[in-house]
């Protein structure tokens, strides 16, 4: 799927499917040391939860349920959350170096059009750090953004997170963190099964073991020294990292 400069909410693909490749990444580099570390980069599960959303909502006059996140960082120029709300609504916002957002004058209100529940904790707390260029939710089975200047010509979307838009971009984002080539048999074959499943909303503890253990063959034979690999340390690992990868 192409990604526009500026990006389009028609670049991205509808929400479930985005949040079982991103949960699938986060799966897939589960550690649950992590899990717990206040700041870090790669992808994993925020500590939004359930009810939280609607705390901070009372305040502020949103009234949104958060019922859980996905974080993504590469460590360098790209920072990003998907925040899911309750009816199937949904927000995505973040910053890349690519984006002009931030530089452009007059600033560019990327809350404009936007529903009350778009704006929660969260996401106001981000704007308020300079650190969102963009700004994107689901709603009534749709993404939807606020309007851009025609001469605004990039707002971050496609550097951010175009490797999310197709599940073959996706393969090969997951291929490269665990250093696969083209020479390791049967790699983007399991990268693929796990993309699958995740998208069917088919993930098991099973699933979640079997790619685990097809990621060890390979680095294994391959040698490939990657510490990180996606062995759950304690049936309550698995169970949540089965669970995240569902949508619904």
């Amino acid at each position: 799927m192409r990604i526009h400069r500026p990006g389009r909410p028609e670049d991205l693909p509808e929400v479930g499917v985005l949040w079982a490749r991103w949960a699938a990444l986060a799966v897939a580099t589960w550690d649950a040391e992590e899990e717990k570390e206040r700041f870090r980069s790669g992808y994993w599960v925020g500590d939004t939860g359930t009810g939280r959303g609607t705390e901070a909502g009372a305040g502020a006059g949103t009234g949104a349920d958060i019922d859980g996140d996905l974080r993504y960082d590469d460590g360098a120029c790209s920072r990003w959350a998907l925040i899911r709300s309750g009816g199937g609504r949904a927000v995505l916002f973040g910053q890349d170096d690519s984006a002009e957002v931030g530089r452009y004058r007059p600033p560019i209100d990327l809350l404009a059009g936007a529903p009350g529940w778009v704006n929660h904790e969260l996401l106001r707390d981000r704007m308020e750090q300079g650190r969102v260029e963009c700004v994107y939710w689901f709603e009534n089975g749709s993404w939807h953004r606020a309007p851009y200047p025609d001469d605004l010509h990039d707002d971050g979307l496609d550097c951010g997170i175009g490797h999310l838009t197709s599940r073959d971009h996706a393969v090969e984002a997951l291929c490269a963190l665990f250093e696969f080539d083209e020479d390791c048999e049967g790699a983007v074959e399991a990268c693929e099964r796990f993309f699958e499943h995740a998208e069917r909303g088919t993930v098991t503890e099973r699933v979640v073991r079997s790619f685990a253990d097809e990621v060890f063959r390979i680095q294994t034979a391959y040698e490939l020294l990657w510490p990180r690999l996606p062995v759950a340390r304690s049936q309550a690992d698995l169970a949540a990292m089965t669970a995240l990868v569902h949508w619904g």
